[in-house]
């Protein structure tokens, strides 16, 4: 067990076998937010030998995320706790819903729960968004992908949280990929074929070049450049038809901007192959979830 004034005294090791190391510092950093000076409250009134279980209880409808993350909670708080998954990441969930149980020395199912359902909350939250808008988009052709508009130091979480809720991710980082945006427009003179050539000058050779356009000028010129994808930003419903209509299928279509659960399906009925939408994870609300414990006989 960790010791009791601060989780991170000791490091037990039990947690990097199974997840990241980026992913093992969130979590030592969420216990050290939380349990730095101990458990004040347990120590005082819960005795040192006394067991407990819990159920993890849904009370809301939605997916589920994050399980992997509250297991290695549970372990690196203490690796005689026990936990009991009884639904994994990607399963819809609704009010009432036990997704885990949880068992072994009381003090220690205290000191891992807030921190555990903090990280299935907010992940899980992720996951029913973007269900959400998926489900919008079904039988269409447009796949839903995310943006890297998450929590810092979250990334990795999230974007897995968008893949359990049905959607696919876009760049990791900046090294993931090229994308010429605006800004990059900007610096370089709005020059989009320029930008295009200069970026497959220096790119792989396996590396897909993707351009954001504002217009149907700006469509042409990615197009005559040989951009692989062209982004579609804040263009109205009509423009994108236009601009899938002049691509042809020379590239890859994706829009992005003012993405709503109102507007997806009319943006993918334009034929789009992806949209691209920032707010599945940057305004996701927290799926409510709890933790119930009932001592040991």
């Amino acid at each position: 067990m960790i010791d009791n004034r601060n989780p991170m005294y000791k490091d037990n090791g039990v947690c990097a076998m199974y997840l990241p190391q980026a992913t093992q510092r969130l979590i030592e950093l969420a216990l050290a937010e939380d349990l730095d000076g101990g458990d004040l409250t347990s120590l005082a009134t819960i005795p040192a030998d006394l067991a407990a279980k819990a159920h993890v209880l849904v009370k809301d409808q939605g997916v589920l995320a994050g399980m992997e993350v509250a297991a290695a909670v549970c372990r690196l708080v203490d690796p005689a706790l026990e936990w009991q998954p009884v639904l994994g990441d990607g399963a819809a969930v609704k009010y009432g819903t036990i997704v885990a149980y949880l068992s072994g020395p009381a003090r220690s199912v205290l000191m891992a729960e807030r921190t555990l359902l903090n990280f299935l909350q907010r992940l899980s939250g992720i996951a029913s968004k973007t269900a959400l808008y998926v489900a919008k988009i079904a039988d269409t052709q447009a796949k839903l992908v995310d943006t890297r508009k998450t929590t810092p130091g979250w990334r990795a979480l999230e974007k897995a949280a968008v893949r359990a809720g049905g959607g696919a991710n876009h760049r990791f980082n900046l090294g993931d990929g090229v994308l010429i945006k605006d800004n990059h427009l900007a610096l370089g003179g709005h020059d989009i074929v320029g930008a295009i050539q200069r970026a497959r000058a220096v790119a792989p050779h396996t590396t897909k070049i993707e351009v954001e356009v504002e217009d149907l000028a700006g469509v042409q010129a990615a197009l005559e450049a040989g951009a692989d994808i062209i982004m579609l930003d804040n263009m109205s419903i009509e423009a994108m038809r236009e601009a899938v209509h002049l691509i042809a299928g020379r590239a890859l279509v994706e829009a992005s901007g003012g993405i709503t659960l109102e507007r997806i399906r009319a943006v993918a009925e334009t034929g789009v192959n992806l949209i691209s939408c920032g707010a599945i994870t940057h305004s996701a609300t927290a799926l409510d979830i709890s933790l119930d414990i009932a001592i040991n006989s």
